[in-house]
């Protein structure tokens, strides 16, 4: 590889990895080209980036960014995924790595701090951002509405209280 390709790919490399707030370093050995167009492919649909790049080429791109915490996982044939979703992410690496054996998670970066392969195995289970969405939602309107319900109890009581007074009267 000539130098200039190599100055092209840690440039590529450098701005993708400032961009990003969460990565994770995964061995790829013993996959076939058709399961990592896979990998990639479920990655994609995630809004997250992967490289398989030299290993001195990842860590010079990687100075100066919050990867620089990986630097240590390079080592060996290492596959870089990332992007600014870090839970998508985490899910999509962690379902493909249960479907394949061959893919196995190093660790990884999270807003400039390294995790470990099980904490992206527990960012992985996480709820999606929508459930939480919804599920924060449904908090806040919780009190509100059994605050309606109860201002509507006061009106229906004494409805329900005359109506009986009504029948009362009528029966004698």
């Amino acid at each position: 590889m000539k130098r200039e390709d190599k100055h092209l790919i840690v440039e590529e490399l450098h701005a993708g990895f400032a961009d990003a707030s969460a990565g994770v370093v995964a061995r790829y050995r013993g996959l076939t080209v058709a399961q990592m167009s896979d990998l990639r492919r479920r990655l994609r649909d995630t809004g997250v980036s992967i490289q398989v790049v030299k290993n001195t080429l990842a860590r010079r791109a990687a100075k100066d960014t919050r990867f620089e915490e990986a630097t240590p996982l390079f080592t060996g044939p290492v596959a870089i995924a990332y992007g600014n979703d870090p839970v998508g992410m985490a899910k999509a690496m962690a379902d493909f790595a249960k479907e394949h054996e061959a893919l196995e998670i190093q660790g990884g970066v999270l807003d400039g701090k390294a995790v470990t392969a099980a904490e992206i195995q527990a960012l992985a289970s996480l709820p999606s951002r929508e459930v939480l969405l919804a599920k924060m939602l449904g908090s806040m309107q919780a009190p509100i509405s059994g605050f309606v319900r109860t201002l509507n109890e006061i009106p229906s009581s004494f409805v329900r209280v005359l109506a009986a007074i009504r029948d009362q009267k009528e029966a004698a």
